[in-house]
């Protein structure tokens, strides 16, 4: 299928997980796919085998923004997929009463702030055409809140409501932008391994 032929789309976060799988069903739907992901070797690996392009981008940088924008001035579709649940750099804890205060605003950088860069950074790339897709991935946590990942949960809830005011702001300029969220339900995909634990406590979580 060809759905997303001529279309040159971006995806966050798309060295694994959900990002690797969206990357893949863009190419076949035949979008040309520029990857991006802090994991250089596995962004790379990835868009060798499925005909993409990469390009490193840590998404809580705005310099990295803007050197993607120098180097992908315009774009039709961008994926904010990249995002993190604070396992990865601390074994927490991180429920509401005892997370740290870095370690809440580690998670917010990557998933709140990276949403906001990448929202701006899409809305200036497609203003002249006054067209485009954004598609922003929150979490049925945003929806439900998550008592052993707080930062997690509240930064996919912002998510959530910074994507209605994007589409606001975009219908309200008279542009045909338009920016959708998605709330996947567990998917177990690698971010979760580090939450998730082994052996007998890894079952426990698991159920």
């Amino acid at each position: 299928m060809t759905r997303l032929k001529n279309k040159h789309a971006i995806i966050t976060g798309a060295a694994r997980g959900i990002g690797e799988g969206i990357a893949r069903a863009f190419v076949k739907e035949g979008a040309q796919v520029v990857l991006t992901d802090i994991d250089t070797s596995g962004g790379e690996a990835l868009a060798r085998e499925i005909g993409a392009i990469f390009h490193p981008l840590d998404v809580q940088r705005e310099s990295d923004w803007a050197a993607l924008a120098d180097a992908f001035p315009q774009t039709d579709i961008l994926v904010n997929n990249a995002g993190i649940t604070g396992f990865e750099s601390s074994p927490g804890p991180h429920d509401p009463e005892h997370a740290s205060l870095d370690d809440w605003r580690a998670v917010h950088a990557v998933n709140t702030d990276g949403t906001f860069l990448g929202c701006r950074y899409a809305i200036r790339a497609m203003r002249d055409k006054r067209a485009g897709a954004i598609v922003n991935i929150s979490s049925r946590s945003g929806l439900v809140g998550i008592p052993g990942a707080a930062a997690y949960a509240a930064a996919k809830a912002a998510i959530r409501n910074h994507t209605k005011t994007v589409a606001l702001y975009c219908a309200q300029q008279g542009w045909a932008i338009r920016c959708n969220a998605i709330a996947p339900a567990a998917i177990l995909t690698p971010i979760w391994e580090p939450m998730l634990g082994e052996g007998e406590a890894r079952e426990i979580t698991m159920s």
